[in-house]
């Protein structure tokens, strides 16, 4: 909970500056909340990390902390990536928009820990409302204005389908905590279940509860759709693991989760192969993206838990990191990025780095992640969807690779290239650190979202030959 309420409290920090004359304009409200973010992370190696909050319904352990590191590294990243396009775009109302953006972050280090249905909900609106408002920051621009529509209604009907399911849950055991869930089983919980998933699917994108996300992507602020690609996924699938994994039996739940998990893959994949909008291709390769992790959550083991929580620290990474790179051009039609690579090689090189991270190519971070997946899923007796997800993997390739081969093979139609601000090129060089560092060195991280699956994995699932990378 003390992460929690210290990312609140920086909300409330930053709702102070910009009250200070001049302040709401000025640069300084996102660098604030990024050297506090930053702050909070180094503090969550030095304070305790367990505990407990509201009688059990809050939890801080291993699973916690590690989300919440991610979720925190998310919230860096978009905070400094956002000072050059909210001065620039919204220059009185930078303020408002980083006061939300924590706002919503807090809501989401406390899915991470929530135990009780109650608190889950909270947190969910907690970090959904402020999210909506986000992405109408351009409020003069129809595309905006009806991206945030699209996202406010279908996150609306995604709350009342949660409530509805979780009414059913708490009526099924008459207790609103997640230990009441372990071992029941009626038919008014299984209806509860499938409500509260399909309300949660809505949250991370799955099919066929997508429908927001082009459209979204496409007319959203920038820097703020990098943040929202990633962040609401991370504290989805903490939510989805607390709920499914741990509290649920996993047997009862994987066949549900895996066959959304196959449609949402292939779906994705097949939906991102004819986008020429940069924005939109990453918005669908995000969709197959979440179908793999709600693979590798259906296996309930530890190691296809430590790969998925892997896999959602390098995917914080990528995919920010490209989004920050598509800031940067300004454009997000391919054409406009021909001969990139002649007027910004760094830039260009960074974007590359992302796409094939996204791709899985080695040796860089996202390689790892779908490698520990498949091998998990192996391991498991799923032959079929490890030949699925590699066959699905090259046909990524193809669209990924019509970004890269903008870049370096097609001849440039103007001689100067995309100006980098220095916030923005900082957030994207811990991006570029983030996908370089696991991919070459995973072992520090991949062990920590073993230790974290370890929490929420059935017991006896812990194979002693799992996997690990060097």
């Amino acid at each position: 909970m003390t992460i929690a309420i210290l990312v609140a409290t920086l909300a409330f920090l930053a709702l102070v500056a910009d009250l200070v004359p001049g302040g709401g304009s000025a640069r300084g409200v996102g660098a604030l909340a990024a050297a506090g973010l930053a702050g909070i992370l180094a503090a969550t190696w030095f304070l305790p990390g367990t505990g407990e909050s509201f009688g059990g319904a809050y939890v801080d352990d291993a699973f916690t902390c590690y989300v919440q590191r991610v979720l925190l590294a998310a919230g860096i990243i978009a905070s400094l990536g956002s000072i050059e396009h909210a001065d620039r775009v919204f220059p009185r109302r930078q303020g408002e928009y980083y006061v939300l953006l924590l706002a919503s972050l807090c809501g989401m280090t406390l899915l991470a820990g929530a135990r009780d249905l109650v608190l889950l909900v909270v947190s969910f609106e907690l970090m959904g409302i402020p999210l909506y408002v986000l992405a109408a920051m351009h409020k003069t621009a129809r595309e905006g204005i009806e991206g945030a529509t699209k996202l406010y209604l279908t996150g609306a009907v995604s709350a009342a389908v949660t409530m509805y399911g979780l009414s059913f849950l708490i009526g099924a055991t008459n207790s609103t905590r997640f230990d009441a869930l372990h071992g029941a089983s009626t038919p008014m919980l299984a209806l509860g279940a499938l409500l509260v998933l399909a309300g949660m699917a809505y949250k991370v994108g799955a099919i066929p509860f997508h429908m927001w996300v082009p459209d979204t992507y496409q007319a959203a602020p920038t820097p703020f759709v990098a943040f929202l690609s990633v962040a609401p996924k991370v504290a989805g699938f903490a939510a989805l693991s607390r709920l499914f994994v741990q509290a649920m039996a996993p047997e009862r739940t994987a066949p549900v989760l895996l066959l959304v998990g196959v449609i949402t893959m292939i779906g994705g994949n097949l939906l991102a192969l004819p986008q020429s909008n940069v924005r939109r291709l990453l918005g669908y390769s995000g969709v197959a993206h979440v179908g793999l992790l709600l693979v590798a959550l259906s296996l309930g083991t530890v190691d296809a838990l430590g790969g998925m929580l892997f896999y959602l620290a390098t995917y914080v990474a990528s995919n920010m990191g490209a989004f920050l790179v598509v800031e940067v051009v300004g454009e997000s039609d391919i054409p406009a990025w021909n001969g990139l690579a002649r007027r910004s090689p760094a830039l260009s090189l960074s974007m590359l780095l992302f796409l094939l991270s996204l791709g899985g190519i080695p040796f860089v971070a996202g390689f790892w992640a779908k490698l520990i997946v498949f091998n998990a899923a192996w391991r498991a007796g799923m032959g079929g969807i490890v030949l699925l997800g590699a066959l699905l993997a090259v046909l990524g390739l193809f669209y990924y690779l019509k970004v890269a081969r903008a870049i370096y093979m097609e001849p440039t139609p103007r001689p100067d290239g995309p100006v980098v601000a220095r916030a923005t090129a900082f957030a994207i060089a811990l991006a570029v650190a983030g996908v370089v560092g696991m991919g070459l060195y995973p072992g520090p991280v991949l062990d920590s979202a073993l230790a974290a699956a370890r929490v929420i994995a059935p017991a006896g699932t812990d194979l002693p030959a799992a996997p690990t990378a060097p």
